[in-house]
């Protein structure tokens, strides 16, 4: 799932399930609240957002059942919990456009993927709809079809 570890500007962990069982309408870049053993084992891959999920806190957002393993030389010193709630940063109008979509509109906040970005970890978060049993299936069927199309037209 991860890419290489040292160039900066590289895929971390990806969340492939949300574009599956979403919508994903809006998209947004965040920032994280990171800990120094956190960023060594995301540096060396050891991250994970598939299980995590994204919820509101007051004013704040945070995330949730992200899996961060720790590394056994980089972490000997401290107590680490590789699922604790970590908080996103994102600017007061962004925050207050979640908080308003969640809560008015009934949209989710899913995190979708985990980079790198001028040294800086990033997590791309999308604000979606879920869908339902028929969209899923109809997602398949299109991209089936888009499969075998260029399928057809690369025999020809």
């Amino acid at each position: 799932m991860a890419k290489s570890t040292t160039d900066e500007g590289k895929l971390i962990a990806e969340n492939r399930r949300a574009r599956h069982d979403y919508f994903i309408e809006d998209r947004y870049e965040a920032g994280l609240m990171l800990m120094g053993w956190e960023v060594k084992s995301m540096r060396a891959g050891k991250a994970q957002i598939a299980e995590g999920y994204v919820v509101i806190r007051g004013s704040e957002i945070w995330l949730i059942g992200a899996h961060i393993s720790p590394l056994s030389s980089a972490s000997t010193h401290v107590i680490t919990d590789p699922v604790r709630a970590r908080k996103l940063l994102l600017n007061r109008a962004e925050i207050d456009k979640l908080v308003g979509a969640v809560e008015r509109s009934g949209y989710t906040i899913v995190p979708l993927e985990l980079y790198w970005k001028a040294g800086r970890a990033k997590l791309r978060i999308g604000l979606a709809k879920g869908k339902k049993q028929h969209d899923k299936r109809a997602t398949e069927k299109d991209r089936d079809w888009q499969r075998d199309k260029a399928r057809v037209m690369r025999v020809r």
